[in-house]
């Protein structure tokens, strides 16, 4: 995915995550999955797009992703039907980070492949 489409996708992506953990609780999707699943899975899916959007700026944007899901949490006093929790807290957070390894990991790797590709074309020359 090229950063022109990454990065529209991962501010979505935590616009919808603060609308769903700030709105009243009647507003919140409803899943199949417990709520924790869905908790870490939106931050892992967050984690990842901003660590693919942001390959260069990867610690700050993991300061503040993680950081930011401790705030949002914050934000649930805001709403009188919400209550906000340390543990969710903690499960966004770890979800942000795995999401954030992973596109760490991958960013890596299309680095190296990258780089193996130029050396392998300019070895041919």
């Amino acid at each position: 995915m090229t950063p022109k489409i990454v990065k529209p996708l991962a501010w979505l992506l935590l616009a919808f995550i603060l609308f769903v953990t700030v709105s009243p609780i009647e507003l919140r999707p409803n899943t199949i999955e417990t709520p924790d699943i869905d908790r870490a899975a939106a931050y892992l899916a967050a984690g990842l797009a901003f660590s693919l959007a942001y390959p260069k700026h990867w610690k700050t944007v993991a300061v503040l992703l993680i950081f930011g899901a401790l705030a949002i949490e914050y934000l649930q006093y805001l709403s009188p039907t919400r209550h906000p929790r340390l543990h969710d807290a903690g499960v966004k957070a770890m979800g942000a980070a795995l999401g954030l390894l992973a596109g760490w990991a991958f960013n890596k790797w299309r680095e190296t492949k990258t780089v193996a590709n130029a050396a392998a074309g300019f070895v041919r020359r």
